[in-house]
């Protein structure tokens, strides 16, 4: 930098401060001094404001922690450890090859969480009903292990209790229609054993309900939305108490059952079509049901959900935040963050 642009500095009036305070300096200015002090301050202004940003977000976190609608952590303990939780490797403390661990959770002011009970698509009329209560034992599992950190719970007055007592509250969440292999019966035992809401397909067609391929041209629409028997899937949840997701359905599948269900569905893991026209988004037309039903889209974070790209930005998640509380009002956004279940 040219002596010309130096600033001069009376030592003993030069004075910083800790956080939360103001830093001041006091500057003989000169010419061409004005050009260096912009290039000084608003670097500063940005930290300090960034910081501000930060204190409050914390300060609201504390108070309203947040509730996660989508985490694939289970999944992950099966695919690296087969459910043996009791690996040294497997010590959700120090997990460190997965997107969640107890410490990430902690930091993330995280007080709720669907996590995904969740087997694959062609495990359908196989063994889909044994994998997943394997898999719902593994989340029963962690709130064992962990009770300091996890306690299961099936409804508001657990997860209010969860808060106060600083802990997760951990919900269960079925990824996938073709895991009751179409039995109201499994829907029911399901139910009873911690399910809280069913994603009603996943990347394929059940023989009651067709998924977001359909609307890709992948997969051929068998249901047109919902069969007669999904729709009884559909009464038998409301009955329940048993939240319909509606992630990875079709659009006409969304629409069926948004206009069917008695209560709110919830979008487990989705973000906004208009902003990533990827089928696995809601358009907006499904956003205006939404919020006529007060239902729920908790946003994926997904970079091909988010920017239909591989790379994406955090900015690029708040604008599907915004677009999704212009178009289904403030009281239909939420996280769906989908960790553990993506790669990007």
């Amino acid at each position: 930098m040219s002596s010309s642009l130096q600033p001069r500095l009376d030592p003993g009036v030069l004075k910083t401060a800790g956080r939360g305070q103001t830093h001041t300096a006091v500057l003989e200015a000169g010419p061409g001094d004005i050009m260096w002090i912009s290039w000084w301050l608003w670097p500063l202004v940005a930290l300090c404001t960034g910081d501000q940003f930060r204190d409050e977000a914390e300060r609201i976190m504390q108070g309203t922690p947040v509730i996660d609608g989508h985490n694939d952590l289970p999944w992950q303990l099966l695919t690296m450890f087969n459910n043996q939780l009791q690996q040294e490797k497997a010590n959700l403390t120090s997990l460190a090859q997965t997107h969640t661990n107890i410490p990430k959770l902690k930091a993330g002011f995280v007080g709720g969480q669907f996590w995904s009970a969740y087997t694959p698509c062609d495990t359908q009329n196989k063994d889909a009903v044994r994998r997943i209560l394997e898999q719902i034992d593994v989340i029963h599992r962690m709130c064992q292990m962990y009770p300091e950190t996890f306690v299961c719970v099936t409804n508001s007055t657990g997860i209010r209790q969860a808060f106060r007592e600083g802990r997760v509250a951990s919900l269960v969440g079925v990824e996938g229609g073709h895991s009751i292999d179409s039995s109201l019966g499994v829907l029911r035992a399901l139910y009873h054993l911690g399910m809280r809401y069913l994603t009603l397909t996943h990347s394929c067609n059940t023989p009651w309900a067709d998924n977001w391929l359909v609307d890709t041209g992948k997969d051929k629409a068998q249901s047109k939305g919902l069969s007669d028997f999904g729709q009884s899937v559909v009464k038998e949840m409301n009955r329940l108490g048993v939240i319909i997701d509606l992630a990875h359905a079709s659009v006409a599948t969304m629409k069926a059952a948004l206009r069917l269900s008695k209560a709110p569905v919830v979008f487990s893991h989705s973000s906004a079509y208009s902003l990533c026209r990827h089928q696995r988004n809601v358009p907006d037309d499904v956003l205006q049901l939404v919020n006529q039903t007060g239902s729920l889209v908790m946003v994926n974070f997904y970079n091909k959900y988010v920017s239909c790209q591989e790379e994406a930005t955090l900015s690029q998640v708040a604008d599907h935040l915004d677009h999704i509380k212009k178009v289904a009002g403030a009281g239909a956004v939420g996280f769906g963050g989908d960790f553990d279940g993506v790669s990007r």
